[in-house]
């Protein structure tokens, strides 16, 4: 198995980890089983370990505490019906999704946001449910938003900012790649992240022609920054997109050094791009609400 490359592996921790996800894996036969997880995070990045929880009541109790290994796949914005597929007894949940073998020989899907094939590390039993930790032993991280689960009902991260829009609004994309973000320069020659002002398209539009235009190969990802501009008297919404590659048409990604961000002469964009920095090392996001002033910081909704 070739070596895993720790700070990708940290970066697709960092945007996945509040996702709804379906673990999986292969009976002995060689049969796929899986099922909607209510938990998955990450445990270690040395060695690489996640953590899924099943219920001890679960029809796969047995196949997954017996088995090798595990894949867990972290689902995209559009994958609603898998989710549901899983997490109910139907007879062949499989015949719902494309998939194949992961290289460390677990389920693997399609069009997932990420997915993390992983050898068997340790079994835990603990009340009602069985915890399983795997090592990750092959990734992949792909640019599709997740789809999120929170208070009973599914989140769309871009559909959510239709729901913002009020007056003057402008939408920027903090696009991410391997702990680089792409900055721009503005007709005043000043850096800072692409912006633009939406129309009568709507956010969500918005921001896809914002992406087409920078020249990334990205998709819009979850809200990271809501803020009121008062002085200007504009609302900003500011999304975290995970790009497959460094190149774009505008711009330069860049190291968020400490001389980068002082050359950022927005504060709020300042502000967010230092937070970004600090998160991106600990893989932990959360989505500010305020204004360019002063606001908090609330952890994203874990995964059901």
């Amino acid at each position: 198995m070739t070596e895993i490359d720790a700070r990708a592996l940290r970066d697709a921790f960092g945007a996945f980890m509040t996702g709804v996800t379906v673990v999986t894996t292969c009976q002995q036969d060689g049969t796929p089983v899986g099922f909607t997880a209510n938990s998955f995070t990450s445990v270690s990045l040395d060695p690489p370990l996640v953590l899924v929880c099943l219920a001890n009541a679960s029809r796969n109790y047995d196949v997954f505490n017996e088995a090798g290994g595990f894949a867990v796949n972290v689902l995209s914005e559009s994958q609603k019906d898998v989710s549901n597929t899983f997490a109910r007894p139907v007879e062949d949940r499989f015949a719902s999704v494309s998939w194949q073998r992961g290289p460390q020989g677990s389920p693997v899907f399609e069009g997932v946001s990420a997915w993390f094939d992983c050898a068997m590390f340790q079994r835990v039993e603990a009340g009602d449910h069985l915890i399983l930790i795997g090592k990750v032993e092959a990734f992949e991280n792909a640019t599709h938003p997740g789809l999120g689960y929170a208070r009973g009902a599914y989140v769309a991260p871009t559909v959510q900012a239709e729901a913002l829009k009020s007056g003057e609004l402008f939408v920027s994309a903090l696009i991410a790649h391997e702990g680089k973000v792409l900055l721009v320069a503005n007709d005043k020659g000043q850096l800072g992240v692409p912006e633009v002002k939406v129309g009568k398209e709507g956010a969500s539009a918005a921001l896809k022609r914002l992406i087409s235009t920078s020249g990334v190969v990205a998709e819009p990802g979850f809200i990271y920054s809501v803020y009121e501009d008062a002085a200007r008297e504009t609302q900003h919404i500011s999304f975290l997109c995970q790009a497959a590659q460094d190149g774009a048409l505008s711009g330069m990604f860049t190291e968020l050094s400490e001389t980068t961000l002082m050359s950022i002469t927005d504060p709020a964009v300042c502000t967010m791009l230092a937070r970004f920095a600090s998160e991106s090392r600990m893989g932990n996001f959360g989505v500010y609400y305020g204004n360019q002033v002063s606001g908090e910081v609330r952890s994203l909704a874990s995964g059901s």
